[in-house]
């Protein structure tokens, strides 16, 4: 959004905490940042609020809008239907329209009495980058005749914190026949990642995570939007993901699907192995990835599988049409025409 000329009045980084003890240190920070853009929202009395994921934040946006008589648009609605669906109610009582990704979430906020259209997956039509594995390979002083693996411990300081040390022992385990990938996520910084990193030796910083998954053989990641990624990339992956002991202990109970990674809820099947909380260890990243770098029935069933999430990601929204996010600024504009 920067990048296409809008001014930032509370930058991403501002409030991107991760678990349920985690916001509630943050939450002096957090209402500041609202607070301000309140203000803003008071100053400018825009014609339509469009307010984009990040529920724990968005939600309360949103009701300040509402209470303003601003319309309120949500593009990337809560996945309520993961848990507490009845929050669901919340959406009715404060958005004039959700904006969803997935066709499977149509029918669940309608039967809310939320007011919901299908737009498309933003990632749908994603396409492979154009670098070369070779030029990759001579930017980042990576050496082509290895094996890449990608890894991808998340976007947020505190989840990579939990993530990236039993990634970073698994890679020193596979040992030195691979190069290992870390693409660096917008909402962090190359230091902080060396400084978890250590001296392992073969993990390589990269800034452009689609030409790392694309170029590897496999990959680790993080639960979130990054399996889709790797999926429509067509990069076998491990799915990995923990939190602190009393955030899984409070939330577990509540959550209401069977899986944690998108890609397995896109499919409605297991399609990517799932290594969550106490299943998230050094020897279950490793066994589960072998069978991924060769050539096995695994990967190639994985692989087919890839094809069905994209399939499905678009929903049945013609080829060569508008993209998800120009679908999503047509139903913006009607609204407000």
């Amino acid at each position: 959004m920067r990048a296409a000329g809008c001014e930032i009045v509370v930058g991403a980084k501002d409030i991107a905490v991760v678990g349920i003890t985690e916001i509630v240190r943050h939450l002096p920070r957090i209402y500041s940042r609202f607070r301000n853009l309140v203000r803003e929202i008071e100053r400018r009395h825009p014609a339509v609020g469009v307010v984009i994921d990040s529920p724990a934040f968005n939600l309360r946006v949103a009701r300040a809008l509402h209470r303003r008589k601003i319309p309120a648009i949500y593009y990337v609605a809560p996945q309520f239907w993961a848990w507490r669906q009845w929050r669901a109610r919340i959406l009715r009582k404060y958005i004039s329209k959700a904006l969803v990704i997935f066709p499977f979430e149509v029918e669940f906020y309608r039967r809310w009495g939320v007011n919901a259209e299908f737009v498309g997956h933003p990632l749908a039509d994603l396409a492979t980058p154009a670098m070369s594995r070779e030029e990759l390979a001579q930017k980042h002083d990576l050496n082509s005749a290895k094996m890449w693996i990608t890894l991808m411990p998340g976007s947020r300081r505190k989840e990579v914190q939990m993530n990236l040390p039993a990634m970073i022992t698994a890679a020193k385990q596979l040992g030195n026949g691979y190069e290992f990938l870390l693409p660096v996520a917008h909402t962090l910084d190359n230091q902080f990642l060396r400084e978890l990193i250590g001296d392992s030796h073969g993990v390589v910083l990269v800034p452009d995570s689609l030409a790392a998954l694309t170029h590897s053989r496999a990959a680790v990641v993080a639960s979130g939007t990054a399996t889709v990624e790797a999926a429509l990339m067509r990069t076998p992956f491990v799915m990995v993901y923990r939190v602190s002991p009393l955030t899984y202990f409070l939330g577990r109970p509540l959550v209401k699907v069977p899986r944690f990674a998108m890609v397995n809820l896109i499919a409605g099947k297991e399609v990517v192995p799932e290594l969550v909380q106490s299943d998230f260890t050094v020897e279950n990243i490793v066994s589960r990835l072998g069978p991924l770098l060769a050539e096995t029935e695994s990967r190639s069933r994985m692989l087919a599988e890839f094809g069905e999430v994209r399939t499905k990601l678009k929903g049945g929204l013609s080829e060569g049409g508008d993209s998800a996010p120009e679908r999503g600024a047509d139903a913006v504009l009607n609204a407000i025409s």
